[in-house]
C-alpha cells in the first residue's frame, strides 16, 4: 500500500467528530430530564441560541430535518401551501415530510442558485380562491446546499420579509449553515430574529457538534413545537451531554468557519483547472460543486477517488460535491490536489 495514502472525507461537514475540548464539555455537563424541562444544559443551549438571534425561545431537537418539519407543521394547516425553491432541503431531502407531517402542498420556484426574491415569489402567492391551496409559508435556506453554498444577506431577506407581512404569510429559515453565511456577510444575527417567524440552527455541520439543531421562535411557537416534537418521537431525556457540545460549538467554532471557506475556495480553483472538469459553481462558503466532462460518469469518479482514500458524493448527473470542514487540514487538502491532478 502507498505509504502516502491518507483518508480525506469531503462528503459533508456532518462527518466531523468532537474535539477534545468538546468531549470534556460533554462529559462534565449537568443533566436532567429534558421532557420535564429539568436539563439545565439543554435549557442553557436553547436560551443561548435564542439570544444570539434575538428571539424569545428555542427548542433543541435531534436534527435539522426535525426542526424544519416541526416549524412547517406549526406554520401551516392541512390543504395549505409552502413556497420554496426547487432545490430546497425541506423539499428534496426530508423524505416528503411536508406532505406526510403537514398535509401541505409545495409551490416550487426557480431562484438564483436557490435564492428567492419578492418579484419571483409574489406571482405565486395564491389568491383567496377555493380552487387553490392557501399560501401560508415561505421557506428560505441559508446557505443553499444545492446552490454551492450560496447565501443571502439581510438586505436580500428584508424585502421578502416585508412581502410576507403584506400578504399574511409566515417566514421560516432553514439555517442549516447559517453561521457560514454570517461569517461571510458580517450581518448581525439579531436582524434574522427580527424578520423570521422561525429559524432552524444546525449545530452538527460546520460547527462540529455530533448531533442536534435548535428551532427558534416566539414562546408561543416553541410551546406548540414541543407538542409536535413529542409526537415525532423527539422528546429528550438526559440530553445535556449533546447540548453541551452545542454550547461548546457556539463558543468556539463560529469564527473558524472562515478557514473552511478559504480551503474551499482554493479547492474550487484547483478543480477548475483540471482538464476533465467542465465547470465549477462559484465557491461562496464551504461547498464546492463541479461538473465533469464526458470522460467520467460521476459514480465512477467517486469510486476512483475512494480507492485513493478520498470520499465524496455525487450531486446529480456528472456533478460532484466536496465540502470542507473542521476535520480537514492543509495536509489533507494537498493530498487531495495530488490525487486529482493524477487523474486524466
Amino acid at each position: 500500500m502507498d505509504e502516502k495514502r491518507m483518508t480525506v472525507d469531503l462528503r459533508s461537514d456532518t462527518v466531523t467528530r468532537p474535539t477534545p475540548g468538546m468531549l470534556d464539555a460533554m462529559m462534565s455537563a449537568e443533566v436532567g430530564d429534558d421532557v420535564f424541562g429539568e436539563d439545565e444544559t439543554v435549557n442553557k443551549l436553547e436560551n443561548k441560541t435564542a439570544e444570539i438571534f434575538g428571539m424569545e425561545a428555542g427548542l433543541f431537537c435531534p436534527s435539522g430535518t426535525m426542526t424544519n418539519q416541526i416549524a412547517i407543521k406549526c406554520f401551516t394547516n392541512p390543504l395549505e401551501e409552502v413556497i420554496c425553491d426547487e432545490t430546497a432541503h425541506v423539499y428534496r431531502y426530508e423524505g416528503g415530510g411536508i406532505a406526510f407531517n403537514s398535509s401541505a402542498s409545495v409551490r416550487l420556484l426557480y431562484g438564483d442558485r436557490g435564492r428567492l426574491n419578492p418579484d419571483l415569489i409574489e406571482p405565486h402567492i395564491n389568491p383567496d380562491n377555493i380552487h387553490y391551496p392557501k399560501s401560508s409559508l415561505i421557506v428560505l435556506e441559508n446557505t443553499v446546499n444545492r446552490g454551492g453554498g450560496s447565501y443571502y444577506t439581510t438586505d436580500q431577506i428584508a424585502p421578502i420579509y416585508h412581502l410576507c407581512r403584506l400578504k399574511g404569510l409566515s417566514l421560516h429559515l432553514d439555517g442549516a449553515r447559517i453561521f457560514n453565511a454570517l461569517v461571510e456577510t458580517k450581518n448581525d444575527p439579531k436582524e434574522y430574529g427580527d424578520m423570521f417567524d422561525g429559524i432552524s440552527v444546525c449545530l452538527s455541520k460546520g460547527l462540529g457538534a455530533p448531533v442536534g439543531s435548535v428551532l427558534l421562535g416566539s414562546k408561543e411557537l416553541i410551546h406548540k413545537a414541543k407538542r409536535v416534537r413529542k409526537v415525532m418521537g423527539g422528546g429528550w431525556r438526559q440530553a445535556g451531554f449533546m447540548a453541551a457540545a452545542g454550547i461548546y460549538a457556539l463558543d468556539n467554532n463560529i469564527e473558524r468557519l472562515a478557514e473552511d471557506h478559504k480551503r474551499a475556495k482554493v479547492l474550487g480553483e484547483t478543480v477548475g483547472g483540471l482538464s476533465y472538469v467542465k465547470s465549477v459553481m462559484p465557491v461562496d462558503t464551504n461547498i464546492v460543486i463541479f461538473e465533469l466532462d464526458g470522460h467520467y460518469k460521476s459514480e465512477d469518479f467517486v469510486e476512483h477517488l475512494n480507492h485513493s482514500g478520498i470520499k465524496c458524493n455525487t450531486f446529480g448527473k456528472q456533478m460532484i460535491r466536496f465540502v470542507t470542514h473542521l476535520d480537514l487540514n492543509d495536509s489533507m487538502l494537498e493530498y487531495t490536489f495530488e490525487i486529482l491532478k493524477k487523474i486524466h
